[in-house]
This record gives structure tokens, sequence and C-alpha cells, in this order.
């Protein structure tokens, strides 16, 4: 059998299908026009009005058609104030209170007084005393609106009856600030202003004020027949009175009140109404007082630490009172709301909740308790100047720079922020005078002090009922917050119906600042509100979008109309109004023929699910607008994600076969009908039809990609989901679908389909015989891998457990439920194993069924059951794989078969299994029959897991596994059998792992490695250094055999040269053997390891021959390549050559010092007689007077000097040739360079000679004369040997040079070096002697001003007769004696000066001078900080020595001390 399709290339067993609709779509990205609010805080824009309608820049910040507070100017008010007779009359407006009237204070102390027709109602003042009480500065209206209360700025208080406004009601005059002292009683001081005024709950007899000294008092008036007939008492609450002139207590600390207020009566009764609480603010304190029936402090908070230094001083406060609450749950603790107290400092905001807690009725005497809460804190830009409570959620709040803030009180969240300036708010500087002293000036360190004080705003900034009252320097303005319709309304007549509709839609949501603008929290209240409104909005906009002709160009609109809808299908979403979205919206899209933009906004809401129903009528053009614009893919991803139960299946149907979307038409047929045969007997169809081309890309051919479908939705119904969504079906679909497909597709004949019809379906095209199995065998001769992977996703599901499962009661997602035959596993496979024949079936196809048996039968082991020649014949094809793609897969099913299968005789296996190269399996059969070496042998056939050899290794070796000696050597023998491949794999770890295991076997693994090869180098490197940490100390290994370090310092030789000379500074004398290694030593050139091997072995002239050997080579080398510098076809080679000889010559002359310098140090000396020191200094010396020491030096010296005058020679005769050359062309070497480095090696060399020739021994003592008369000095039996004398082998070495260079000319320069060398080392001094000279200089200059500074004494008085000797009481004398003594030294030097030029050196004529030090009073202090008098330390040392030392002028002695 000929199938039509065969995969290009085979795929991985185990595979999940998978559709093309994922979990999580990327569906078209939504377009996002509803407001957004911006975040920059421009000085000309709201924070939550600026709406991203375009992008722009952000220099041209977009303004809200509407006002967040809509200003309206008080024209009559301000007429009749401002106006310049209102102003001759009245005077300047000072000060404003707003109630239900509006009351201005003025500067000559009048009191007008408007209702909100701004109607002047009263004129309050003239013709009383108050005109002579200067200017109002605080104002107040009781609770009833029906008394005045005016603070004027001498400290006088009147209080008026608005239906009397003749004569005040009341007059509270200061005390005379004269008569402080001999008060009655309490009150303001005369002259004192009054900045704050209050009236306590309902009584207008009760009063509270505070003036700017810092005062406040409470006021409370008897009642009587009259004002004369009034007594008041006046209770002080905060401040004190200032000092009188004569008062001798310290200053006190200015203070003023800042910010005053009272507790306002709410609209339900509270504990708090008879208490006459009141809350003041200072620049250090907030203080609330009730001042009923006792004044009381109830609570007390300092200033905030989040403060910055040096910030604006200011502050201000105001109250909000407990109000009855909307409360639809009937919570009894949501009924009232907490009285609020909202106080700032500087930049900080705090709001403060109180609450009361009442006194039980059983204790009605005890007072009631208030707790005061911070609740939460905000921090400004800048210093706020004044606040105040719009709502009770809502606070607006007034910066410095005359920026309105509102906040919201839940949140303290900023939801908008606008300009005042142009307002020209009335403000006065009311504190800056009193305050001066908290104020800094230069003291910058103080972070207690303030930059400076702010202006007074409070007076004229004020709130009630939501409205805002504002006091300018020429007018009177109010202003009300507009509320969310009014905003909706400016945008909609701004024209901008897109932001309206999107601003609407964040209020229903409650996204945005709803208790700014009026809204509800309660989301069912404030639906009911927006809901209507919003409706309205979508189709006003619909019908204005879609009404007028638009020029602007097809793009442009569409893009508007794009914005439009995603608006409204935001809003309509948002309110789960899809039938207004699908009828209203979609007839106005429909009837402007623009469905086009409604369906691309329906899609992507689609696709995540929010949509699962669309009307049949918008479905259709839906389907029709999509298919005509070649979306079809996308259109099957939206019908897949639909409820099918308002679809048309027959024209569903009909355009998904048209468009080939067989996942559309598949989840139609299965979730409509319910009918699963169908879409498969279209996927046959398609397949019984298909011509597949192999040279084709299958992936570009629609028709074979919609064929391969057919195999994810079998193994979505076989395991019980939904295709191609992928959701698990309910039980009794999930059972008649797995039962209806298992029926049909292995079936043993055609059937008839649609049932009933009569109609065979044919599997085959030219009407041939049908086989057996029919549709089985069609979707295995097209892809029968698929079908396998297929398969092995169905076994999992319990539906074939046959049953067993029923017997159980066990019925989860389709499991069978009754006796009707189904097929089970066992069913499956044995009709799988009749088909998949080799008569009919390639060879690729088959593998798959045996990995396919293999895999399933450990799995279901209860459930399929196959005879033995079965599973032989199954594994013997699983090792004759057709191709190397599934070798692993198929050694992973011999693995799982071999689980179950036990064949009677293994090993008549193993080589088909060596043949397949299943070497997992091998591992299992050979450790299983104790087979080890083959087992290891397969490690190393294994190159999949190289490192695992070693682990194999030490299992067969570790003493535990008790193996025989036959077994032992075998692994032993494969090891060195395999020991190239065993180091190439990890040679530390081969090292390492024999070292431990296998000891025996260093030296045979060694000698199997190629000899000199870089295996044998790893190898012994592993063993010999191996990779140690950092801090541990390198040892040589012990317990190798013999000739391993030789070897490895060969080997070092060849491939690390640079390490060669450090390996061998490690070893321990004896460690190696210096024959075998010093010819590879030579060989590579490492000379410097030879040398210190030699002369670790006490070789040392031989080291130093050696060394000279090689100098002389470097030096042949060296001048050859000079000499032939001027024929090289290639300079840059020779110049690199000849850098890198320089640089070996440097090194090795460095050797050679080393080689010297130790064995100068080591050397053991007799003293010189004096007859060698005189062979020395006259020069009869001979080379075989020199000790072993000196000869190294000779033998270098020369060595170096001669080689450096060849090499100049040679640098010389190149200079010639180039210089008498007529051509001009580069130099090929660096001359310069050449020489400059010989001569620096030839000067290091004689420096260091000098060096070991004078400095003195480690073990030396420098010799003593024992007299002056002695002419030479000795040697003592102490003294220790000389060093080599520099002279002897100076005149050593020029005899020798003699011989070789009679001529004294060649000796020139090499004498010229030695005395360059002398010369470098008296640089080298003299620098040295300066920097020491310099740093002691500085040290000793340091030390005489510190001894200038003197000791300080431990007390004051004389440690002898107790007296005080210095300080306060001790008298003026010693202070006019230091004067008289400063001046005596003062001449005494001027004479000196006057004097020295014409004395010489001579001494001067003063001797004894105006010094007072012998005085009676003089004083002595001693380091110990003892303080005498001088009298007293001659009398406490009376009778001894110390006196004559006193006397003397020499060092005196402490008596307490010694």
């Amino acid at each position: 059998m000929q199938r039509p399709h065969r995969p290009t290339s085979l795929q991985p067993f185990e595979r999940r299908f998978s559709s093309r609709l994922s979990p999580s779509p990327l569906g078209s990205p939504r377009i996002v026009s509803s407001p957004a609010f911006l975040s920059p805080r421009s000085r000309q824009s709201s924070i939550s009005s600026n709406l991203i309608l375009q992008p722009h820049d952000e220099a041209d910040t977009p303004q809200a058609p509407w006002e967040v507070v809509r200003w309206t100017k008080l024209k009559k008010i301000t007429g009749q104030i401002f106006s310049e007779v209102g102003k001759r009359n009245f005077g300047r407006a000072t000060c404003l209170n707003v109630t239900a009237s509006l009351a201005v204070g003025t500067s000559k102390g009048v009191i007008l007084v408007f209702d909100y027709q701004q109607v002047l109602k009263s004129i309050i003042g003239p013709g009383t005393k108050a005109i002579e009480c200067g200017p109002v500065t605080a104002l107040a209206i009781s609770a009833d609106h029906s008394t005045v209360a005016g603070g004027h700025a001498t400290g006088h208080i009147f209080t008026w009856e608005l239906a009397r406004p003749a004569k005040p009601f009341l007059h509270i005059p200061p005390l005379d600030q004269n008569t402080l002292d001999d008060r009655k009683s309490d009150g303001h001081i005369s002259g004192n202003c009054i900045l704050h005024i209050g009236f306590l709950g309902t009584r207008h007899t009760a009063l509270v004020s505070a003036d700017d000294g810092g005062m406040a008092f409470s006021h409370l008036a008897t009642r009587g027949l009259g004002a004369i007939a009034r007594t008041v008492k006046i209770t002080r609450i905060l401040g004190r009175y200032p000092l009188s002139a004569t008062s001798l207590e310290k200053p006190r600390k200015p203070s003023s009140v800042l910010a005053f207020a009272p507790l306002p009566l709410g609209n339900v009764e509270q504990p708090t109404d008879d208490m006459g609480l009141t809350a003041l603010l200072t620049p250090y304190l907030l203080v609330v007082v009730s001042t009923t029936p006792l004044a009381q402090t109830q609570h007390k908070a300092s200033r905030p630490k989040e403060i910055a230094p040096h910030s604006t001083l200011s502050g201000c406060l105001a109250w909000f009172p407990a109000v009855k609450l909307k409360n639809p749950s009937g919570e009894p603790n949501k009924a009232v709301s907490k009285t609020k107290l909202v106080y700032c400092w500087s930049n900080i905001l705090t709001i403060l909740d109180v609450e009361c807690v009442v006194s039980p009725p059983t204790e009605k005497e005890k007072p009631t308790e208030l707790n005061f809460r911070p609740r939460s804190r905000w921090r400004s830009e800048e210093a706020i100047v004044a606040v105040q409570w719009l709502s009770r959620s809502v606070l607006g709040v007034l910066t410095i720079s005359q920026r309105l803030i509102i906040l919201e009180d839940n949140t303290l969240r900023m939801t908008d922020s606008f300009d005042l300036i142009h307002k020209h708010i009335y403000h006065s500087d009311l504190f800056s005078q009193q305050l001066r002293p908290v104020v800094e000036h230069l003291d910058e360190e103080d972070t207690s002090m303030h930059g400076v004080v702010a202006d007074a705003f409070y007076m004229s900034f004020r709130a009630y009922k939501g409205r805002l009252f504002l006091l300018g320097f020429n007018d009177v303005s109010i202003g009300t917050l507009s509320n969310w319709a009014d905003r909706l309304v400016a945008l909609m007549e701004d024209g901008d119906f897109i932001a309206a509709i999107g601003l609407a839609t964040s209020y229903y949501v409650g996204d945005t600042d709803k208790l700014t603008v009026g809204l509800p929290d309660d989301d069912k209240t404030r639906h009911v509100m927006v809901q209507e409104k919003l409706l309205e909005m979508i189709s006003a906009s619909l019908r204005y979008a879609f009404s007028r002709e638009d020029d602007t160009g097809s793009e442009a609109r569409n893009q508007r109309l794009l914005n439009l809808a995603s608006a409204c299908f935001t809003g309509c979403m948002s309110m789960e109004e899809l039938d207004f979205l699908f009828e209203d919206v979609y007839d106005a899209f429909e009837d402007g023929s623009t469905e086009q933009v409604f369906f691309e906004t329906l899609e992507p809401y689609i696709l995540d699910g929010q949509v699962t129903s669309v009307p049949p009528n918008v479905l259709k053009d839906l389907i029709t607008t999509y298919a005509s614009r070649g979306r079809a893919a996308k259109l099957e991803d939206i019908i897949c994600r639909l409820s099918s139960d308002t679809m048309d299946i027959n024209q569903i149907a009909t355009l998904c076969q048209q468009y080939n979307l067989y996942d559309a038409l598949i989840y139609v047929w299965t979730r409509a009908i319910g009918d699963f045969i169908t879409p498969l007997t279209n996927i046959l169809t398609l397949i019984k039809l298909l011509d597949f081309d192999r040279s084709e890309d299958e992936t570009q051919n629609v028709y074979l990609a919609s064929a391969m479908k057919v195999f994810p939705y079998l193994s979505y119904t076989f395991t019980g989901r939904v295709y191609p969504g992928g959701d698990f079906m309910d039980n009794d679909q999930a059972y008649s679908s797995k039962k209806d497909m298992y029926r049909f597709l292995f079936s043993g004949k055609n059937l008839a389909w649609p049932p009933g019809s009569g109609d065979l379906f044919l599997t085959r095209t030219d009407k041939g015989e049908e086989p057996s199995f029919p549709y089985l065998r069609m979707v295995l001769g097209f892809d029968a891998a698929s079908v396998m992977s297929m398969l092995n996703e169905a076994f999992e599901d319990n539906f074939l457990n046959g049953d067993q499962d029923v017997s159980n009661g066990q019925h989860i997602n389709g499991a069978q439920r009754s006796s009707a035959f189904t097929p089970t596993r066992q069913y499956i496979v044995n009709t799988l194993i009749g088909i998949m024949t080799p008569e009919e079936f390639d060879i690729e196809d088959i593998i798959y069924f045996y990995m396919f048996v293999a895999r399933n039968l450990p799995k279901y082991p209860q459930h399929i059951i196959l005879p033995g020649t079965s599973l032989n014949r199954i594994l013997v094809g699983l090792c004759n794989y057709p191709t190397e793609i599934v070798k692993e897969d198929c050694q992973l099913s011999v693995e799982y078969l071999l689980s179950v299968y036990h064949p009677p005789n293994t090993q008549s296996l193993v080589p088909l299994f060596e043949k397949a190269g299943f070497h997992r399996v091998l591992k299992s059969v050979y450790r299983s029959s104790q087979q080890w070496a083959k087992l290891l042998e397969t490690y190393f056939d294994d190159t999949s897991s190289d490192q695992d050899v070693f682990n194999c290794i030490v299992d067969c070796l570790r003493p535990g596994r008790a193996l025989i000696k036959k077994q032992v050597n075998e692994v032993k023998a494969v090891i060195v059998k395999r020991a190239q491949h065993l180091v190439a794999i990890d040679a530390s770890r081969a090292a390492q792992t024999l070292r431990q295991y296998a000891s025996d076997l260093l030296q045979p693994v060694l000698d199997a490695l190629d000899d000199g090869s870089n295996s044998q180098y790893q190898y012994l490197k592993a063993l010999i250094e191996p990779n140690l940490p950092v801090s541990d100390e390198s040892q040589t290994p012990s317990d190798l055999p013999p000739g391993f370090i030789e070897r490895y310092v060969q080997l070092l030789c060849k491939y690390d040269k640079a390490h060669v000379a450090d390996f061998v500074s490690f070893l321990s004398s004896g460690d190696l053997r210096l024959d075998p290694v010093l010819p590879a030593l030579e060989h590579s050139g490492v000379v410097d390891a030879a040398v210190i091997l030699m002369a670790r072995d006490g070789i040392v002239q031989g080291a130093m021959a050696r060394l000279v050997k090689h100098l002389g080579t470097l030096e042949t080398a060296l001048t050859g390549l000079i000499k032939a510098a001027v024929e090289t076809p290639d300079a840059a080679n020779t110049e690199e050559a000849v850098e890198d000889l320089l640089h070996d010559i440097q090194r090795y002359i460095k050797v050679g010092i080393w080689l010297c310098q130790g064995q100068t140090r080591s050397a053991e000396r007799t003293p010189e007689s004096l007859i060698n020191r005189r062979k020395s200094a006259y020069g009869d010396v001979k080379e075989e007077d020199l000790v072993l020491d000196e000869l190294l030096w000779l033998d270098l010296v020369d060595k170096v000097v001669a080689l450096t005058k060849d090499v100049s020679s040679a640098v010389s005769e190149l200079l010639a040739i180039l210089s008498s050359s007529k051509t001009i062309a580069p130099r090929p070497v660096d001359a310069g360079r050449i020489t400059s480095t010989l001569r620096s090696s030839v000067q290091q060399t004689f420096s260091a000679l000098l060096a070991s020739t004078t400095a003195p021994l480690a073990n030396s003592v420098p010799v003593q004369s024992t007299s002056s008369s002695e002419r030479a000095p000795r040697p003592r039996k102490s003294q220790s040997p000389t060093n080599p004398s520099f002279l002897r082998i100076l005149r050593t070495f020029l005899t020798r040079a003699s011989y070789s260079s009679p001529s004294l000319a060649d000796l020139r320069s090499v004498l010229a070096e030695i005395f360059s060398a002398y010369t470098f080392e008296e640089t080298i001094l003299s620098l040295a002697n300066r920097f020491l000279d310099k740093e002691g200089f500085a040290q000793v200059e340091e030390i005489a001003e510190l001894r200038q500074c003197g000791w300080r004494p431990k007390g004051q008085v004389c440690e002898g007769c107790k007296k005080r000797a210095w300080g306060p009481g001790a008298g003026g004398a010693i202070w006019e004696a230091w004067e008289h003594r400063g001046q005596a030294e003062m001449e005494r030097r001027r004479a000196e000066a006057d004097e020295g030029p014409s004395k010489g050196k001579g001494k001067s004529t003063q001797q004894g001078g105006a010094s007072n030090e012998g005085g009676p009073d003089s004083l002595v202090v001693f380091a110990c900080r003892h303080l005498w008098h001088k009298q007293c330390l001659e009398k406490a040392m009376a009778g001894s020595d110390e006196v004559n030392s006193l006397r003397e002028g020499r060092k005196l002695k402490c008596p307490i001390c010694v």
C-alpha cells in the first residue's frame, strides 16, 4: 500500500498534540482612547483634567475644557469694599469669615456683613469705641449666625448682635502692660494683636482667642441685662505673660499662635459639643485644649521630624466635625463619621482622628475620654499656608506660592493642582517680628532654625459648605468644585465625545477621583447615578459622529471611529450592557457602513473571552466581512471562542469548508450538534483526495496542514477535551464522543454515513475492494508516526480500561458506563499488530508502532499481554532502526520493554545491542551478569556520558565490591588498554582515580600513553601538581613510582617552559636526579632551572659554567642577527628576534647575580690576614687566591663585560656599514636600544657586586676602636668574617681582561660602565639622604611646635602650699608678670638682633636679662602635670642633692612622682 503522504523527516516519538488556538491568544491590540491622567505638575494645568488625546509636546500642556474650581467674583461686595469710596470710608479689607453671612473686617475697625445676594446688611463699628481700637484682625460668627466677634490689633475684643449692631454686645478690653504684676484677672496684653477668635458651641458669650504674643484665652461672660452688667471670666489656656524689667528669670523662647480653631458643631450630637475643644498650633507644638468645665490639655504633638532643616516656617489647621452618614447597611459603627483635625507644619500635612470614649451610665461622674490617633501624613513640595475642608473627604490646601491643591482624605492623593496667583490673595506678615529669634541669620549649623517665616493667609482663605471664599487685595471671590456632571458636560460641549465617554466610564467603574467630583463610594449608588448619563452620551456621540460630513480624510476618520468604538465598547462592557452594544451601537456603525471598525474593536474582546455570545445577524455580518477581506484564520479563532447557541450551523459549516477552516468546522459540529463523526469524515475525504508532492514544502501546503488536524482532533476527543479550545467535556458528552469515534475509527468494515443514508464512506478513490479496518489503515497510511503519538495520549484515558473500572465504580470524564462493546488497549494493540506488517508499511512506519508497544507495555501490564514471540520480534525490530534520528528513541523503548520482558537468553542479544549502539542497554546487561570488564569497555564506548567511566572504575575497584582477582585483572587490563582514551576524557580525574584505587597502574598507564605526548604531560601534571587552592603549599607527592618527576620535568620543558624554574624551586634536594633532566633543560633552553637544580645540589661552579656557556650561545645568536641585519628581507621579524634575545640575556644575567649572591650569603669566611689585605690593595692577587664566591663573581662579570663588548663591536660595524651605504633605508635593528640594554645589565651586575662587597653580613658586628691611639683596627675574636673584596675581584678581572684585550682602548668602555655603576650608587644614596633629611626636618619641626605648646597642670593649686597658683581667683599679679616677661623677651631679642653682626660668634653681653624665672612666684610644671611654686619645690627638696641641681639649672624631678 503506497501512502500519499510521508513526512520529510522522522519525528520524536512522544509528543502532545495541541491546537493552533492557545488559551491566551494574542488578539488584535485594543485601541485605548479613554482619558488618562497626566503626571507632570505644571502650574497651568489640573492633574486629573489633562487628557492624553494625541501625542503632544511637553511644552504645550493640554488644558481641560472645565475648571476644577469655578470661580465667581462677588462684584457687588468688591465694588463696595475696594472702591475708592469704600476704602475711604471703611479702610482696606484685613480679614474674612463666612457662614450664612459673609463678614469682612477692615483696617479702620469696621466690620461689614453681607448676605449671599451681596447685599450689605450691617456696618458694625462706626460711632463706637471699636473704631478707636485699631484694625480688625480676626473675625468669628456664632453657630446660630446671629452674633459676630471681632479681634483688633490693640488687643480689644468686641461681639456684636447682627440684629442690634449699634452697640457692642460684649467688650473684652486688654490688660495694661504696666500693671501686669498687679493684675487680678487674665487677659490679652494691650498692644498684642488678636490673630484668632472663635465661639464655643452655641453660646454667644463663650469665646476663645489668641494673639501674636503666643497667648490664648477662653472668655466666658455671665448672663445679664446688658453689656454693663455682664462680667467676663477669662482663663489662660496657652502661653505665659512677658517678664518684667526687674525679673531675674532666664529669657523665654519667643512664640506665637500660627493657627487656631475651636471645634465647630456637626449635624449630630457629640460629647465634644460641651467640652469647648480648641486646637492651637505654635512653632513648636500642636495643643488641643478643652475649655469647659475647666481648661485642660487633651492632646499634644511635637513638630514632625520629617520637616527639612532651614525650611519655611508656616502653620495652619482646620476641624471637620462628626456628621451623620448615609448608612445603607445599617451598621452602628458607620452611622456617624469621626471628628477630624488636619494640621500642617511647613510642608508636612497630618490628619488626626478623634474618638470619644463615653463613660458607662454607672460612672456618670467620669469625664469623657478622647483618643487622638494620627491617621495619615502627606508631604507637599512647598510650605502650606492654609488648609480647609471642602467636604468630609476632600481637602483644599494652599501653598506659599498660592497654588491650590485638592486632596482626597482617604488616600491623601493629589487629584487636582492649579495656580491661584492671579487671584492676588490677601496675605500679611504677622509672625516674622515676633519669631525673629527662631529664624536663622548666620548659624546654618542649627537645624532647628527656619529659613524664613511665611506670611499669614488663613484670614483670606475660607470654606463653607463645599465653597471656597477668597479675600484678595482687590476683590472677593467664591469658588465651587466642579462635579462629575459638570465635567462631562464641559467635554461634550467642547466636542470631545470620546474623552467624555472614557471619563464617564471611569466614573462608573470608580477608577478616578470620585470623592472630589461628588460621587459616592458605594458602587451600587454610583452606578445608578452614572449609567443613564453614560448611555445618553454614547447615543449622542454616535449620532453626532455619523451625522456630520468629515473632510479630514478617510484614514483620520477611521482612526477617530476606532477610538469612538473602543470607548463605546469599554463603557458598555463596564455596565454589562451587551444588548445596547449589539443593537444601538452596532446599528449606528452599520448605518454608517463602518461595520469593519466595529468588528475590529469586537475582535480582542472575543479572543480574550469577555464576549462569548454574538447575535446571529451580527455574526453573519462578521463572517462575511472577514471572509471577504481574506482574514479567514482570524475568523476561525473568533468562531471557536463563541458560544454555538446563536450560530447558523449550515451557513458556518459551508463557509468553513470553503475556506479550509477545519478548526471552526469541528468546533461548530461538535459543540452545536454534538456530531463528532461528520468532521472526521470531512477530513478523511480531504486525506483521500490529497496529492502530496514530496518536493513541495509541506508547511506551505494548506490542504496538508488542514489534513494534519485530524490527529489533534482525535487526541482531544479520545481524552475528553473540546477541540480546539481544550476545555474538558462533561461526562455524558465525553463518553458519547469517545464511543462514536472509537467505533468509527476501529470499524472492521466501511460504514454508512450519515447513519441511515445508505451511502458507505469509502477510502479508495479507484472503487477497488476496501480492506479491513479501512479508516484505521487510511490514517496509518497518511502518517503512522502521528497516529502512534495520538494513541499514546489516548491510552492514558480511563475509557480504555474496559470492565475493570466499571466494577470499581469509576466514571471519570466519559469512562465506560455500560456493558456495550468498546475497544480496549489489548484490542487496539492486537489490531495494529495485524495491520502493521512489512508487506503493507515501510520500516519507518513500523518502527513507530514498535516504540508505541514497547513504551505502553510497562505502563499497562494488566491491560496489555503479548506473547514472547511478538515481544522478541518487537525487540529485534527496535534494534534494527532505519535511521540515526530515532536511535535514542529506540534505545529508550528497548529499556522500557526489557523492564517487563526478560528474554530467555539475553547474552544472545548482546551482538544485536552492540550493533545498534545501545550502550545503556548493554550496561544494564553486563552489570546484571557481572561482566565488569565488558561493562567498563561499554562505558568507554559510550561517548554520551564520558565522565561516568570514572564512576564505573571506582565502583569496580572499590574494596566493598569484592571482585575476584581474575575480574580485577580484566578490569585493569581494560584500563591500560584504553589509557589513551581515559586520559583524554579527564586527565585529572584519571590520575586521581588510579592513584586512589589502582596505584599499581600508574606506571603501566604512563607507558601506554604516547611517549612525549600531551596526554603524558597532562597525566603527570595531575599526579604531581594537582589543582589545589591557592593558599595550599605546593608539595611534591612522595608515593609516585621512580622517574615520574624526572619525566614530568622533561615534558615541562616541552609544553610549559615558563613553569620549569618555578616547579624545580619547590623541589627538595634529592627529589630529582639531574642526569636525565639536565640535557632536556639545556636542549629546551631552560638554563635557569638547570642552574637552580645544580646550585641546590652544591654544583655551583658547574651551574655558573652552564650559565656562562648559555650566555655565550645567546651572544653568538645576537651578534649573528646584527651582522646579518643589513641583508635581512624581513626587518620586523629580525627586530622581534633581537628583542627576545635581549630579554633572555637580561633574565639569565639576573639568574647569575642570584647565584653569586646566594653563594656569598652562604659562604663562611675566615678573618683576612694583613698580608692578604695588602695584596688586595696593591694588586698582587691571582685567581688561585680567590675563594669560590669571588670566582663566581669574576666569571659572571667577565662574561657580561665580554658579551657587551662583542655585541657593541657588532653594532658599531653595522652602523658603519649603514652610514657608508648611499641608499636611504630604515635601520633593521634599534642599535641604541641594544647598547643601552647591555650597558644597563653591566651596571646592574656591578651594582649587585658593590652591594655584596660593601653591605655587612647579617651576623656581623661593627668593629670599634679601643682608643684613639691605635692606628689600625684589629679583628676581635667575636668579629664576623669580612665580605669578598671588590678590589680583589676587580684586579683579577682586569688581569684576565688584559690577556684577552692587550689594548687599553678595548677596556675603556668597560671601565666606563664600572664607574657608571659607582656613579649610579652614589646618586641613589644622595637622593635617599635628601629625602631622609627633608622628612626628618619636618618631624623635628613638628616636635618643636608640640614642645612649645607646653603642659597643662592637673590643677590650679600648688602641690606644696596648696594655694591657688593660676586661674580665676589667683589675682592679677600673675597676668602682669607674664606681660612683663614677654616685653623683656622682646627687648632681649631686639638687642641681640642689633648687636649680632658686630659681635661675630662671641657670646652676648646680656647674661641675666629681665627674666623673672628666679622670682618668688615662679611656677614649675612637670610632665606628670604636677604644679609647684619654685620656693615650695626647693623646700620639698631641701636636704637632697636635687637642690644643687635646681640651682645649676639641670633637670629637675617631681618630689611626688620620684
